[in-house]
C-alpha cells in the first residue's frame, strides 16, 4: 500500500514547510533557501535589500519581513520555553 504523502504547511504568503524539500524545514516558497539561514542574516545586522540581493533576488525584502514577523510571533508564544535556566 503506498504511504500518505504529507502536506505542505503554509504559514504565511512567502513562507512553506514542503516534507519533500529539505526534509521540511520552513523555506521561502519555491526555492531551497532556509527561512533560519535569512533569520540569521538578519540577527547578524546585515540589511534586507542585502540580503535579498546575496540570495539574487529570489527572495523578497518583504518574504523576509514575514520571516521576521512570524519569528516575532513565535517567540512570543514560547518565550517561557527558552528562559535561561
Amino acid at each position: 500500500m503506498p504511504r500518505a504523502k504529507k502536506a505542505v504547511k503554509w504559514f504565511g504568503r512567502y513562507i512553506v514547510s514542503d516534507p519533500e524539500i529539505c526534509h521540511g524545514s520552513p523555506t521561502f516558497y519555491g526555492t531551497r533557501i532556509l527561512v533560519a539561514d535569512v533569520l540569521d542574516q538578519v540577527a547578524e545586522g546585515q540589511p534586507w535589500e542585502a540580503i535579498a540581493d546575496e540570495w539574487r533576488g529570489a527572495i523578497k525584502v518583504a518574504a523576509i519581513a514575514e520571516a521576521v514577523r512570524i519569528a516575532t510571533q513565535a517567540f512570543a508564544d514560547h518565550a517561557e520555553e527558552y528562559t535561561a535556566a
